[in-house]
């Protein structure tokens, strides 16, 4: 990984480590997939961060540009998943 996570300074230091662990979570749906509560808990707390769509968007944009992982595709696909599906992006 030689890309850095986007996160907020307005944001609190235990905000900006939840964060970090949605885009973890990305991460890892692409590299071995994650149960699909466990995203959904984690995508919850960063809604609570981010609330605003644009700005979930800008920062997941970012994301996706520095790390080729889309945000947008993984959490489409979880919400489509059932509880205790396993989500991985192929």
């Amino acid at each position: 990984m030689n890309y850095s996570y986007p996160f907020s300074y307005d944001w609190s230091t235990q905000e900006i480590i939840d964060v970090i662990k949605f885009f973890e979570a990305i991460e890892t749906v692409y590299e071995k997939g994650m149960e699909r509560e466990k995203l959904m808990n984690i995508y919850r707390r960063f809604k609570e961060i981010v609330p605003s769509k644009s700005e979930e968007k800008k920062l997941c944009d970012e994301f996706e540009q520095a790390s080729g992982y889309s945000s947008y595709r993984v959490m489409k696909k979880a919400k489509e998943a059932q509880n205790g599906d396993w989500i991985r992006m192929e």
